[in-house]
């Protein structure tokens, strides 16, 4: 049977849950960098003086050839490069450990391209680089090249960006773990014990939105499961109660009609007896869902309270109904507005009064347009009469199943679910019961001193 769907209530994230997912990505993508500096930093390194002593090795060759005509300050002023004639200029003695490593390796790479090793001395002055030797018959000769800083900081480009792809995908894969997979497999655990003796607890609240509703769901059913459970013990327990009075009263009056024809009296209390039975019997059939498949029709609200209500006999009675038009289940909701009337006839004293209102737009979901016009959100059927009522503090065992107030009518076939059908009928409508008691000040005319309303929403078509 179709139940209302309760608002959820939206999820927002939490600061501190997405700021310690950022520091984890962060923490990541350090960790990347770090490990990439580590681990192909010297490889890229390597691969840059591989390029820069091919550079190197070519000018080097070509100053050579060009010194055979030209004189070193020629040849610097026409090609560009930087030369140094005899003794060079100051050097970096105190060279770091990478310079003198990158002179060592560049020196390595200029004797495997040029057939000779040339002698390759470090340098700070004019900048960062060596100063390489060049084969002249006069004279020595140096040319200046200048060397790359390897990158510590700020860091290759290329790394950086890899840095920041792991640390973004880091950070995903533990949300994935965290917020989804975790969860999940919870969830999956929980629903593997549905089923056996025991319930499984209610699940918390986390994990991603989709999963938080996920659970939130696994827990409303846990809720309706145990609900059908206890509603299905008491029902096994109630009708075999309520049925073993007038059982017991039919078996003791065919044994006396064993003995000889039975005085009419007797016959017309046995005509109750199982009215009685039948009058269990359907209220059974109808709490357990004997009417879910009803298909909802747009039906006149005004008619067909106006036909329920006309069940009653032999107590004063007012209607005051609108005209209304609404899909509903008509044959629920008609056993539901019978019912109520029944519980008024039989609890309250009259004058009795039913009323039919339309409910406010803005109350539910929004009209729509049936045959006869169009249909607004909601409606309430309020039930009135001049009893006592019943207590506030006794409401809520009034609207349990199988509970009655009055013990001593649990013999004329009330078993205790008039109120909570009426109840099943309004939440399957979207709606609810509630109890009513008329204001005390005499400023408007009071319908009854205590009423039943049934609020309702329009069900969807087909």
């Amino acid at each position: 049977m179709a139940s209302p769907a309760s608002p959820e209530r939206a999820w927002r994230p939490s600061l501190p849950r997405t700021l310690a997912y950022l520091l984890a990505g962060t923490a990541a993508a350090f960790l990347s960098l770090v490990m990439l500096q580590v681990l192909l930093g010297r490889r890229l390194a390597q691969q840059q003086l591989v390029q820069t002593g091919s550079e190197v090795a070519s000018n080097v060759v070509l100053g050579e050839v060009a010194l055979e005509r030209f004189s070193p300050e020629v040849l610097g002023k026409i090609s560009g490069m930087r030369l140094a004639v005899g003794n060079l200029p100051e050097s970096a003695t105190s060279a770091d450990r990478r310079l003198r490593w990158q002179t060592h390796r560049l020196q390595r790479e200029l004797c495997r391209r040029l057939g000779r090793c040339p002698a390759v001395r470090p340098a700070l002055l004019p900048r960062r680089g060596v100063w390489v030797e060049m084969a002249s018959s006069l004279e020595r000769v140096w040319l200046f090249a200048p060397l790359p800083s390897p990158r510590g900081w700020p860091p290759d480009p290329f790394f950086l960006s890899l840095s920041i792809g792991l640390g973004g995908l880091g950070a995903l894969l533990l949300y994935l773990t965290l917020e989804i997979q975790r969860p999940l497999l919870r969830l999956q655990e929980a629903l593997a014990d549905v089923g056996l003796e025991a319930l499984p607890t209610a699940l918390p609240a986390m994990g991603a939105p989709a999963v938080r509703q996920l659970m939130a769901r696994f827990n409303a059913m846990l809720l309706r499961l145990e609900d059908a459970s206890r509603e299905r013990t008491t029902m096994l327990a109630g009708i075999a109660h309520d049925l073993r009075s007038p059982l017991t009263r039919l078996r003791l009056r065919l044994a006396f009609a064993a003995e000889g024809p039975l005085p009419p009296q007797e016959l017309e209390r046995a005509q109750a007896d199982i009215r009685s039975i039948e009058r269990i019997t359907r209220q059974f059939m109808i709490f357990a869902g004997a009417e879910a498949s009803e298909v909802p029709v747009l039906v006149p609200l005004d008619a067909l309270v106006a036909e329920s209500a006309a069940a009653v006999e032999e107590v004063p009675l007012e209607l005051d109904l609108e005209p209304l038009v609404r899909r509903v289940r008509p044959i629920a909701l008609a056993r539901a507005v019978g019912n109520l009337l029944d519980n008024a006839q039989t609890y309250g004293r009259p004058p009795l009064r039913v009323v039919l209102r339309p409910l406010g737009m803005g109350q539910g979901a929004g009209g729509t347009q049936g045959e006869a016009g169009p249909v607004e959100s909601g409606f309430e059927i309020q039930v009135w009469d001049s009893g006592d009522g019943i207590d506030p503090e006794q409401w809520h065992r009034a609207m349990t199943p199988f509970q009655r107030l009055d013990q001593a009518r649990g013999g004329e076939g009330h078993c205790g679910l008039g109120l909570a059908i009426a109840a099943k009928v309004a939440r399957d409508h979207g709606g609810d019961l509630r109890r009513l008691e008329a204001p005390g000040d005499g400023a408007d005319p009071a319908p009854g001193r205590f009423g039943v309303a049934l609020r309702a929403w329009p069900l969807p078509g087909e």
